[in-house]
């Protein structure tokens, strides 16, 4: 897992960038054809969590809390598994995490319509596994499955590369932007696999992650 000047292969831009593919297409998914429902950016879950109950629609509430809760619970297995398997050194642990990923996608996609709630909870414990697992991209800090933290970062990176010149800065800002980028096309494959395949859509959002585990096993 590591690679040259001391930079994990996890680090390197081109995971960071299949994760992001992944992210979006997962973000898109579970909004357009599991119930309106945001698998990433649970900020978006909580504001309709809080609508919801104003209204006094508690199975509107339990609908975008159950997502919410997932994500913490997802947040602490990836923790769990980093502390368990640090120091193997058959395989990394982000391995198993990315490994895990794909397995329970897989099973998603398999799930039907009645069963949203539950596929929502999975790929919002999916989502959280992989933004706790992964959250460098070539030393910075970084979310492939959000972008609000990417866009304050990259926009931060541009005004210093404007103010100070350094092209550092930057090389930084393009790295920023670029998983933005990457994201959205996530998202677009996702619109346009959930018009196509429908639920089987999550299945496809296993294929950026099977590359990026099978470059880290390099």
């Amino acid at each position: 897992m590591e690679a040259a000047k001391g930079l994990q292969t996890s680090e390197r831009f081109r995971i960071g960038a299949l994760l992001a593919v992944a992210g979006g297409l997962l973000d898109a998914y579970s909004y357009l054809t599991r119930g309106g429902v945001f698998a990433n950016a649970q900020t978006g879950n909580i504001v309709l969590l809080g609508v919801r109950a104003v209204e006094g629609n508690w199975n509107g509430v339990l609908h975008y809390l159950l997502p919410v809760l997932a994500f913490a619970a997802g947040v602490i297995v990836a923790e769990c598994i980093k502390a368990r398997l640090r120091e193997v050194r058959v395989v990394h642990w982000r391995q198993v995490t990315v490994c895990m990923e794909i397995v329970l996608l897989a099973l998603v996609a398999f799930l039907p319509q009645q069963f949203n709630a539950l596929a929502n909870i999975v790929v919002s414990f999916v989502c959280a596994v992989q933004v706790e697992s992964f959250r460098k991209v070539r030393g910075n800090t970084f979310a492939t499955t959000m972008c609000t933290g990417n866009l304050r970062s990259g926009t931060e990176r541009l005004y210093q590369y404007f103010r100070t010149g350094q092209k550092d800065h930057l090389m930084r800002a393009a790295q920023y932007f670029g998983i933005i980028l990457f994201f959205i096309a996530g998202a677009a494959l996702g619109a346009w696999c959930s018009g196509v395949l429908n639920l089987y859509t999550a299945a496809v959002a296993c294929i950026p992650l099977l590359i990026a585990l099978l470059l880290m096993r390099r």
